[in-house]
């Protein structure tokens, strides 16, 4: 779950609680591996998605959460005053809740959370 999704209008959580949210499979390896590394990217299965990118009939999934991690990165301003990830700097931490502004300020900036959702039904979808 990205950062920005959750401090825009995401509702808080944690460890235990079930949830509802519409999760897309897949997600951009790429950019994922750049952050995470290799092996932590190939994990994310899914991504959870509120904004722009959803068809009108897309299918919500409900579970419970059973693991909660902070992903936060450092950026540094490259030659061209663009400023990027540091390589290497993924800081991976466990917390119990996400509000999407928990992360002790030496783990770099928040930029979204692993999440290990116990997946049990899957709804239709949610009337606007």
């Amino acid at each position: 779950m990205a950062a920005w999704q959750m401090q825009c209008c995401g509702t808080p959580f944690k460890v235990g609680d079930d949830v509802t949210w519409t999760l897309i499979e897949g997600s951009d390896r790429r950019s994922l591996s750049e952050v995470l590394g290799p092996q932590l990217a190939a994990q994310v299965t899914h991504v959870e998605e509120h904004h722009g990118r959803l068809q009108e009939d897309a299918p919500t999934t409900t579970g419970r959460v059973k693991q909660i991690r902070t992903v936060g990165v450092r950026y540094e301003k490259a030659a061209s005053d663009v400023w990027i990830s540091a390589p290497g700097s993924a800081k991976v931490s466990h917390v119990h809740a996400a509000n999407g502004y928990d992360i002790d300020p030496r783990d770099g900036r928040l930029v979204g959370y692993l999440i290990d959702l116990d997946a049990r039904i899957a709804q239709a979808p949610i009337a606007p």
